[in-house]
């Protein structure tokens, strides 16, 4: 759950080859579970069929094609053969090891683990799964005139054997492919980013295209409103009101106790702990200056990391204590916080020249739309159930204004991260240009040469 920023290098660099870069299936085998899945070969489904993947992950791998009947270009995912066989074993052997290391470590409880690998993993090895959930992802975006989203065209899928459209593109943080296309200042395996295509919704001069659709949940009405409170009281200036609504709704959306806050607090925002009321010290115990919201983050250091990680590591009970936050919390939770950390950890691959906050001030302005339009929808069902009265209507009105004001109010914090990121981009590209000429300038501008 720990932002990723935050783990040692060692553990992410060598897990980054499991997102795209695994040992692939033989050729042989992968045509003998075609062919018992279709009823076809490869040669009978595809005029063409590169046997070299373009990408391989745990699960599956992607190939090249040209199909038979249309013609078109296509990217075939086919399913690692005997992988369901062996994910019994894998599910088996792990539930069978975490029970123990519970029984002879009580205070490392992994066994949450095993219950939600056996809940998830049955529906990522279906296709015909992850190809209802891209036809869903493409219906909740078809009425948005602008939108730089791409879902990629599911043509036919079996369980183990699925064909989309071909996607010509880059991982998003390819930083060489972005300065090439865009000149750009704009988990990284599941998306591809790609010019902007005739007849595009995107705004931009450029796409992202959603990949994988095998994992997908559902976010009741009551986690995604206190979650969205949460964030708010997060970007709040530091007072007793924001004090007490940070532990209010950390309780509320993560069953997170006083305790437990500061852990859990460290974990979602990568700091060494917010200032929440003004009286506290400007600096953390570990010694850095404490920021009094996420809006005045300023970058983490490399020293502030690793000495959050050492405390992990070295503070007595505080490892225990993450365990425990982890068993602890929602397993929905766990998964919204995951997407915040790989979001957060994709901005830094980036290099880009906005600070931090500013990821943090979008999914702001968000979660205040998300406040205001539970306000509204109560307002609406009060009206309903007991008819109209000043006071509702007075709420209602002081809640608009409070939404506008907040939404606003965020979004001129944006434009001015934009113009002091513009200012920092042309500062680069003028070094790049007096040490290295026009090449050198743009490799500057896109973060390649800092």
């Amino acid at each position: 759950m720990s932002s990723i920023q935050m783990l040692p290098y060692e553990w992410t660099s060598t897990m980054r080859p499991l997102q795209d870069q695994c040992t692939p299936s033989s050729y042989e085998a992968l045509d003998a579970m075609v062919l018992h899945d279709t009823g076809s070969s490869i040669d009978d489904l595809f005029i063409e069929f590169n046997p070299n993947p373009i990408g391989v992950a745990s699960l599956a791998q992607v190939h090249v094609g040209r199909d038979r009947e249309t013609g078109r270009k296509v990217a075939v995912k086919l399913q690692h053969p005997h992988l369901e066989e062996f994910a019994e074993i894998d599910m088996a052997t792990a539930t069978w090891c975490l029970a123990w290391v519970k029984r002879l470590f009580p205070e490392f409880e992994f066994t949450w683990l095993g219950e939600e690998m056996r809940q998830n993993l049955p529906l990522e090895l279906d296709f015909r799964h992850e190809a209802g959930n891209a036809a869903r992802a493409t219906a909740d975006f078809a009425n948005h005139r602008y939108t730089t989203l791409y879902i990629p065209k599911v043509y036919r899928s079996t369980k183990r054997v699925m064909t989309m459209e071909f996607i010509e593109g880059a991982r998003v943080d390819d930083l060489e492919y972005l300065q090439r296309i865009f000149h750009a200042d704009p988990h990284p395996g599941n998306l591809l980013i790609r010019p902007s295509q005739p007849n595009s919704r995107s705004p931009y001069n450029f796409e992202i295209c959603l990949l994988d659709h095998g994992l997908y949940f559902d976010i009741d009405d009551d986690l995604r409103v206190n979650y969205a409170h949460l964030w708010l009281s997060l970007i709040a200036p530091p007072s007793a009101k924001t004090q007490a609504d940070r532990r209010k709704y950390a309780q509320l959306v993560g069953k997170i106790d006083p305790e437990m806050y500061p852990v859990f607090e460290s974990a979602i925002t990568g700091r060494a702990n917010l200032k929440a009321l003004e009286e506290q010290p400007d600096t953390t115990s570990l010694g850095f200056k404490r920021s009094g919201s996420l809006l005045e983050s300023l970058p983490t250091s490399e020293e502030e990391l690793e000495a959050i990680r050492q405390a992990v590591l070295q503070k007595e009970g505080l490892l225990e204590m993450v365990f425990e936050l982890l068993r602890r919390m929602p397993r929905r939770v766990l998964m919204i916080l995951k997407l915040n950390d790989l979001t957060r950890n994709l901005d830094t691959s980036l290099k880009t020249t906005h600070t931090q906050a500013r990821i943090f001030t979008i999914v702001a302005r968000y979660c205040s739309l998300a406040v205001w339009n539970d306000q509204r929808k109560r307002f609406w069902s009060d009206l309903r159930r007991s008819g109209p009265s000043w006071s509702g209507f007075y709420n209602l009105v002081s809640s608009w204004v409070s939404f506008h004001a907040y939404y606003d109010g965020l979004r001129l914090v944006e434009i001015g991260m934009d113009v002091n990121a513009r200012i920092r981009m042309t500062s680069a590209w003028l070094r790049g240009l007096w040490t290295n000429g026009l090449v050198g300038a743009e490799r500057a501008a896109a973060g390649l040469d800092v």
